[in-house]
């Protein structure tokens, strides 16, 4: 796996797209690994009758997919340093979730870069989430 630095990023690169398959199986084991047991992570018939199509992903289990996108792109020595995203559209099995993002801004302080990532987890039914991530990436 590929190390970024900071002279290998510029503001307004792309990351490469990435596509999750939501199925049932990573729904309901990213809802117990939170501890989050409400039953439209893990029972259809409860999701549909709030409103849900089908059992969906809980904002924790969201969290670890966008910093595992970032993550990935950005190599081994990165850090995430925040997220901040908003929820729309449910993630619900068989609707892949497909992650762009952008580079919004880059500053260095220190010994790190610091960089600002646009993104958006998008699936058939809309954006799922968007918002930003700062990683920090070495400078040499």
């Amino acid at each position: 796996m590929t190390a970024l630095r900071a002279s290998d990023v510029s503001v307004g690169d792309a990351l490469p797209d990435w596509v999750l398959d939501v199925t049932p199986t990573r729904v309901i084991a990213g809802a117990i690994a939170s501890r989050d047991f409400m039953p439209a992570h893990h029972d259809p018939e409860f999701a549909r009758s709030q409103g849900a199509p089908d059992i969906f992903l809980n904002i924790l289990t969201t969290n670890g997919f966008v910093s595992r996108f970032v993550t990935d792109w950005a190599g081994p020595e990165s850090m995430v340093k925040a997220i901040k995203i908003r929820l729309g559209a449910p993630a619900v099995p068989g609707k892949p979730l497909r992650f762009s993002g952008e580079i919004a801004s880059k500053t260095e302080e220190s010994d790190e870069c610091l960089v600002e990532i646009a993104l958006r987890a998008a699936n058939d039914l809309g954006d799922h989430a968007t918002g930003t991530v700062v990683v920090s990436l070495p400078l040499s």
